[in-house]
């Protein structure tokens, strides 16, 4: 199957990510990215009105990506528990396919105005509502303990998870997969009440077997 050409943006990020890991975000410019890539300033104003803008794209794919996943995930499952576990997958999985973006908007992040501080928050804040619903809900089910506050178990998750772009490798000794796993497993034995165990541990044996994971009675 040939490949598909990339777009004039996809190359201007594709180039600013390369650029902006190597030399950081102020010293890079729009000549040196568009040069780098062969293509005109008028292109790059043509896909972005300004650096803020595409430092800002390089965000909004990621997340984006997560929210998306994240809400089929809870489209798809139809209990707490499975649904925790594929957005806990979801969540790790962006640090492995978009390690790039992330590193470089955790990085150079508090170069951006204000006016796109505002959007990335509600991004975000819009995926931590998908993740605390799935929280809340275990809770009335009595899946979750409720004695732990929803909010905080959302956030210790988020945080968590987050932190893996400042130590993961990906040549590495383990997998993002793998990582996910023991993210899963330590979760899971925080937050599952003791009636629902059987159905987490269930579930963590179809993703690989408990002897393997860890995840066993």
């Amino acid at each position: 199957m040939p490949m598909v050409k990339k777009t004039l943006k996809q190359r201007i990020v594709d180039a600013s990510l390369v650029l902006f890991q190597q030399d950081g975000y102020h010293s890079v410019t729009v000549d040196r990215i568009v040069e780098y890539i062969g293509a005109s300033k008028g292109g790059f104003y043509h896909n972005f009105k300004s650096k803020d803008e595409l430092l800002y794209e390089i965000h909004d794919v990621f997340i984006s990506y997560v929210i998306k996943q994240s809400q089929e995930a809870y489209d798809q499952y139809n209990t707490p528990i499975t649904r925790l576990c594929a957005m806990v997958q979801t969540l790790s999985q962006v640090f492995d396919v978009y390690q790039a973006h992330i590193i470089v908007f955790y990085e150079e992040s508090r170069s951006l105005p204000e006016e796109y501080s505002v959007l990335i928050h509600k991004k975000r804040d819009q995926y931590r509502d998908i993740l605390q619903k799935v929280i809340a809900e275990g809770q009335e089910t009595n899946d979750f303990r409720s004695e732990l506050p929803y909010t905080i178990v959302t956030m210790a998750i988020v945080g968590m998870i987050n932190w893996t772009y400042k130590w993961f490798k990906q040549t590495g000794p383990l997998t993002m997969e793998e990582i996910t796993e023991v993210f899963t497993d330590m979760i899971l034995r925080a937050i599952v009440t003791e009636q629902a165990m059987e159905e987490a541990i269930q579930f963590m044996v179809k993703v690989k077997p408990a002897t393997e994971t860890g995840f066993i009675n």
